[in-house]
């Protein structure tokens, strides 16, 4: 019995390569037609034929449905970390605020009447009571009481010093209308050029200087009062002088309240005791 050779059976697929192979080795001419050789292998149960043939993946299939890749929306991964900028410095401003129109009410300068009384001698050679001549001399020279007014008793001290009705009307339409009467009859002695006079000075006789308890002559609250003070000054290179009939205190300093007379017997202006010379004050217990 004659033993046939051993037969190689190869799986379809590779003779197919086969035969590709041999057509590539063969050099045929460009634009000529290639054929297409279908290798059949004999009929055997065995062997699978071409059209049965499969290819087994490398990596055994998953049973996992397929995974879209991924998106930047759904991506799971992190992103690189990223620096985060430092703020930004912005220079601020300063708010500026408006200036609020003040609501508080106005501040006025009391004078020495709106204060109370007290019981201070008044000095005659203080800068206050300077002044106070310096201005009753200014009303000597104009012949009106508007600059000497300074000098005078304040309108103030006098309502809280008499317990007489309006005593305001009384300050203002008796005293200081004789006043303004008696410093129009004391420019008079002036001459015919009152500015060329020259004010030396006055003198006070403190010595005469005594206090008015409050109840007399109808006043509500004491006081200093002094007599027959001396004005004296040189006119045309003469020296000479005239009297103040009355002076008395408020806060320690001493102001003109009668200046012609205390006591009159008419209507006009006076001059109390005008004299050549300094003169010399008199004594009266005058309220």
């Amino acid at each position: 019995m004659r033993r046939d050779a051993p037969r190689l059976l190869l799986p379809a697929a590779t003779a197919l390569l086969i035969v590709a192979a041999g057509c590539a080795a063969s050099g045929a001419p460009s634009g000529t037609p290639r054929r297409t050789v279908a290798a059949t292998a004999p009929a055997d149960a065995s062997v699978p034929t071409a059209a049965a043939v499969t290819t087994e993946p490398s990596t055994p299939a998953s049973t996992a449905p397929p995974t879209a890749p991924p998106t930047a929306a759904s991506s799971t991964s992190s992103p690189p970390p990223t620096s985060t900028p430092p703020p930004k410095s912005v220079p601020t401003t300063a708010p500026t605020t408006s200036a609020v129109p003040s609501t508080a009410a106005p501040t006025t300068t009391s004078g020495p009447g709106d204060l109370p009384q007290t019981d201070a001698l008044p000095a005659a050679d203080t800068p206050a009571f300077e002044r106070e001549v310096s201005a009753l001399w200014a009303g000597v020279v104009a012949g009106a009481s508007a600059p000497a007014l300074p000098a005078f008793f304040p309108e103030q001290a006098y309502a809280q010093l008499k317990q007489i009705p309006d005593a305001e009307g009384d300050w203002d339409d008796r005293l200081v209308a004789d006043y303004s009467l008696d410093l129009a009859a004391a420019h008079e002695l002036l001459g015919a050029d009152p500015r060329e006079a020259e004010l030396l000075g006055v003198d006070v006789p403190t010595s005469y200087a005594h206090w008015v308890p409050p109840g007399v002559c109808y006043n509500s609250v004491g006081y200093y009062e002094v007599p027959n003070s001396r004005l004296v000054y040189r006119e045309g290179g003469v020296v000479r002088s005239f009297g103040i009939a009355s002076m008395i205190s408020w806060r320690g300093t001493w102001y003109v309240v009668h200046l012609g007379a205390v006591l009159r017997s008419g209507y006009g202006g006076v001059v109390d005791d005008p004299e050549l010379g300094a003169g010399t004050p008199a004594y009266s217990s005058t309220c």
